[in-house]
């Protein structure tokens, strides 16, 4: 059976939205994440997260770094029982033209070929437009935005659901 899986893009709806983050004394969890994956993981889905790091192409932190904050991140899940099938990221300045930077749907697209994805039941949670339409790209069409991010236009989100942040998230997927 193929698997549901939440997607989700890291700065602004794990983590506080932080410019260019790499550094673990500047990574702040989002009020409510823990508790909110742990509802979605008994409902049996798994996570993915699919992020884009432009700071690793522009030269201002290494992959390293970006690993060594992953790893930590990872082991924070895991003291709350949390774990993630994967994490995928586009490591390209924006004018890269590569087709892993979201909008495009590459680093999704990476991740239904390597796992079997039920795109009918698997979400994308976001906080811009660049996750909401990567996700529509790639077939995945349950979308919700949440406002812990970047700011949202509410009047012009493609998003299915536009919700406060990742805390509110039961009212959405419940089943």
């Amino acid at each position: 059976m193929a698997r549901k899986i939440i997607f989700l893009d890291r700065d602004g709806v794990i983590n506080k939205e932080v410019e260019y983050l790499h550094k673990i004394e500047d990574f702040v969890f989002i009020d409510g994440v823990f508790a909110s994956l742990k509802y979605l993981k008994s409902l049996d889905y798994e996570f993915i997260i699919v992020t884009n790091q432009s700071g690793i192409g522009r030269g201002w932190y290494l992959e390293a770094d970006y690993e060594i904050l992953m790893s930590w991140m990872f082991k924070e899940f895991n003291k709350h029982g949390l774990t993630f099938l994967d994490s995928f990221y586009c490591p390209h300045q924006p004018d890269a033209n590569c087709d892993c930077r979201k909008p495009k749907p590459g680093l999704l697209m990476q991740a239904i070929e390597k796992y079997e994805i039920s795109k009918e039941r698997s979400w994308m949670i976001g906080d811009s437009e660049r996750d909401i339409r990567a996700a529509n790209y790639a077939g995945i069409f349950n979308t919700v935005i949440v406002e812990s991010g970047h700011p949202v236009n509410k009047k012009e989100t493609s998003a299915n659901y536009l919700i406060d942040s990742i805390k509110n998230i039961d009212q959405i997927i419940f089943d």
